[in-house]
C-alpha cells in the first residue's frame, strides 16, 4: 500500500478499525446479551464473563491513534511517537480478548 494517497490510507485503516470494532458484536451477541441479563457484582463473573470484552474493547482504544495517524508523514504533530508500541499492544489486546471471549461464547 505504499502507493496509496494519504486519503486512501486513512480510509482503508478506519474501515479496518470499525470492521474490527463490529467483530464482536456480531460473532457474539447473543453470549453478550446473556451475560449482560445475568449480571451480578462478583469477582468471578466479571473476571470470566466481561474479561474477553475488556480486553477487546482496550486494544480498540489503543489502536486509536494508529488509526488517526494512518497516512500522515511520521514528522508532523499528529503522528503519535509510539505508533508501533500502541499497534503492537493493541493488536495483542485485542487478540488476547477474541480468544477470552469466544471461550465465554462456547460455555453460553
Amino acid at each position: 500500500m505504499s502507493g496509496a494517497s494519504r486519503r486512501e490510507r486513512q480510509i482503508v485503516g478506519l474501515v479496518g478499525f470499525l470492521c474490527a470494532a463490529a467483530l464482536p458484536v456480531v460473532l457474539w451477541h447473543r453470549a453478550i446479551a446473556v451475560v449482560a441479563t445475568d449480571f451480578r457484582l462478583e469477582f468471578d463473573y466479571l473476571l470470566t464473563g466481561w474479561l474477553g470484552y475488556g480486553l477487546i474493547a482496550g486494544g480498540l482504544l489503543l489502536l486509536v491513534p494508529v488509526v488517526w495517524s494512518a497516512g500522515r508523514r511520521p514528522d508532523t504533530r499528529l503522528y503519535p511517537r509510539a505508533r508501533k508500541a500502541y499497534m503492537g499492544w493493541g493488536v495483542s489486546l485485542y487478540i488476547l480478548g477474541f480468544a477470552v471471549a469466544a471461550q465465554v461464547a462456547a460455555s453460553v
